[in-house]
């Protein structure tokens, strides 16, 4: 990694800034798929699959037989390491239920908040090098909580994990399709497909593309989604092994994968250069991990709250905090997808079983998006109810406030029915 000893605060944007991609280059290749799916659905889908994938697809739905017969096609092992993970992010999730609680504003008007599940969902896994059955529980676990009653799966995969996953999390539907053309399927619905009222997962930056589109045409999407990333500030209480370890299983994703080392050390630094080298060299996806840290920054600072101050500039999708009191250090981080704390929680922990969500905002919009969690998967109802006495209080003002923005029938509304109590 190139080491960039204490820039001006005049050049950390550009220290900061992540690649740029020509969107509308990608949108005007996506916006023809999005048309065609739109116009001749499961037609176009087949196409697609022909074109982009060479596959001649028959039934779109993955079989039934293929979902159930998924579980015996892993060892106990894996699959005993999935339901760990399946415990766990449920106990999170299931730990952000709301009861509903009913406030008295005034007396005799009494106002409350319910939740309600999203009816109809759709989650998107890709194919790629990796199959993400983990990204499955992720999105899947919430919306089985929410009690979403459509859970739509697409993939082109058809890992028997990432099958076995979707069993697991209730997935009403699952269909062997990718691509811009999947989010299409979901965003508009085609013969097989039934159309969503929101679309969350991952993707390239055709799939990143296609849900920008179809959310200006009012279908929700999870949030805004770019190449994945990790931010490290560690200080000379870390272990220079386990700071690399994290460096790489971020940079593994691939070439486009942000990878960002922040420091008031410089012999920290060079420490995990070193064996940085020597881990990368060992890795199956090398290739793609040496890709992405060649691009990547070590950033020597002059002190902690340089570093905090710069993080909250980056806003990282994960940021891993390897220093001293480092929860502490935490509450001054303002912008970030997820925290991890000390020389034992890599990022890998949080990916896959501890039970946060990884499904995150990048390319800095964690200065404004949260996570995915059981609230994404649920829409908030307001109920309110007043009593003869309640609007005898709250009226008089109802009516004064009315009258000044000249809405009359909103007034009268009111004064009708306190006229009805005299």
């Amino acid at each position: 990694m190139k080491i960039i000893p204490f820039p001006d605060r005049a050049d950390w944007p550009a220290l900061l800034a992540r690649p740029t991609q020509d969107f509308a280059e990608i949108e005007g290749k996506v916006l023809p798929i999005l048309q065609k799916v739109k116009l001749e659905g499961d037609s176009a889908l087949r196409d697609y699959a022909l074109q982009f994938d060479q596959i001649e697809l028959g039934d779109i739905a993955f079989e039934t037989d293929a979902i159930q017969d998924a579980e015996n096609k892993l060892d106990e092992t894996l699959k005993a390491a999935i339901h760990q993970a399946y415990q766990n992010i449920r106990t999170f999730h299931e730990a952000q239920k709301q009861a509903v609680e009913k406030i008295e504003t005034m007396p005799g008007v009494v106002c409350w908040r319910r939740s309600v599940g999203i009816e109809k969902v759709g989650i998107y896994i890709p194919g790629g090098t990796a199959p993400l059955f983990s990204t499955v529980l992720m999105l899947g676990i919430p919306a089985q909580l929410a009690g979403c009653r459509e859970i739509v799966l697409c993939t082109p995969s058809d890992h028997p994990a990432i099958l076995y996953a979707a069993k697991l999390v209730g997935v009403t539907k699952a269909f062997r399709i990718g691509g811009a053309q999947a989010i299409a399927a979901m965003a508009y619905g085609t013969e097989s497909v039934p159309k969503v009222y929101k679309i969350f997962g991952p993707g390239n930056q055709y799939v990143t593309a296609a849900k920008m589109l179809v959310s200006k045409e009012g279908i929700a999407i999870d949030m805004p989604a770019g190449p994945s990333e990790v931010a490290i500030y560690a200080d000379d209480s870390a272990i220079p092994s386990f700071v690399a370890a994290d460096l790489l299983s971020q940079a593994e994703h691939g070439a486009d994968s942000q990878v960002l080392l922040v420091s008031t050390s410089r012999r920290l630094l060079n420490s995990v250069n070193i064996t940085l080298s020597t881990q990368l060299e060992s890795l199956p996806r090398r290739d793609l991990a040496r890709q992405a840290i060649a691009n990547s920054k070590a950033i020597l600072v002059n002190s902690s709250e340089e570093a905090i101050e710069l993080l909250n500039d980056y806003a990282a999708e994960h940021l891993i905090l390897s220093v001293t009191d480092s929860e502490k250090v935490s509450e001054s981080i303002r912008n970030a997808g997820s925290i991890f704390l000390g020389n034992y929680t890599p990022e890998s922990c949080g990916d896959y079983a501890s039970g946060t969500n990884h499904t995150l905002p990048t390319n800095g919009f964690a200065q404004a998006y949260s996570g995915v969690s059981l609230d994404s998967f649920v829409k908030k109802i307001t109920v309110q109810q007043i009593s003869e006495s309640g609007i005898k209080n709250i009226g008089p003002t109802v009516e004064v406030m009315a009258e000044a923005e000249s809405l009359i029938a909103h007034k009268r509304a009111v004064s009708i029915r306190l006229s009805s109590l005299s």
